[in-house]
């Protein structure tokens, strides 16, 4: 037997049980979600201490600069967490998974950027710097997750966020939370157009704030999700 149809072979066996249980890489219990998304949120927590206490800047002084530093440390933090539940292990190493998440995080960044400007985000050289660092946050809490995890699998892209249908507490780890920073952020934008003239109004300002509450109310709900399906299967087996 050749190698290349060892692999194909293999290949076959991780779409079985992709079908059979779309997150069967590692079994997650509501505790160990509950720590994951507390060291995420505290990761948003010691980036924006940070920006204010080292750097003296925050979002409304220095939008750019502090984006930077938000998505930077967030980034890291998810990429090697979440790299650890790999949905192929088998067929990918840790490190792979965590190099597939960064390539996916500017890509992603690229997808939200688009997406803002066409639903109305201002365009021009002033804006450039704060729309790449606000869109690579977004990123961070929605694109490079699911990528570390489910890597190039249309399957699992099309079920979480095409479908919205997450299936196991390792999928709505990943789904709710990225749903509620989209979520958040939307809700966030509608005070911009408001004649209030306030400093926080200014773009990416009040939607960063927004996509952050939604991300973390999203991980919130996501540890219920979790919390009620292990109690469903003990249920099941009892």
């Amino acid at each position: 037997m050749t190698d290349q149809s060892k692999k194909k072979k293999e290949k076959e066996k991780v779409k079985v049980k992709v079908k059979e249980n779309p997150s069967h890489s590692k079994s997650i219990s509501a505790p160990q979600a509950f720590l994951i998304h507390l060291i995420c949120g505290l990761g948003l927590a010691l980036s924006l201490w940070v920006a204010n206490n080292l750097y003296s800047i925050n979002l409304v002084s220095d939008s750019s600069l502090t984006l930077r530093l938000i998505w930077v440390v967030e980034s890291a933090i998810v990429l090697l967490i979440y790299s650890l539940f790999r949905i192929d292990p088998q067929q990918c190493s840790y490190l792979k998974a965590v190099a597939r998440g960064i390539l996916a995080l500017p890509v992603g960044a690229l997808v939200i950027a688009l997406g803002a400007i066409a639903l109305g985000a201002p365009v021009g050289i002033q804006y450039l710097p704060k729309t790449v660092n606000w869109s690579l946050l977004m990123s961070s809490f929605t694109v490079a997750p699911a990528a570390s995890v489910f890597g190039s699998s249309w399957t699992f892209w099309h079920h979480i966020f095409t479908q919205t249908k997450p299936n196991g507490p390792l999928e709505y780890m990943i789904c709710i939370p990225a749903h509620g920073a989209v979520i958040g952020g939307w809700f966030g934008a509608w005070p911009m157009p408001l004649d209030w003239e306030r400093p926080w109004q200014e773009w990416p300002i009040c939607v960063t704030y927004g996509a952050m509450t939604g991300y973390l109310v999203g991980m919130l709900a996501s540890a219920g999700f979790v919390l009620a399906h292990g109690r469903q299967q003990c249920l099941k087996r009892d």
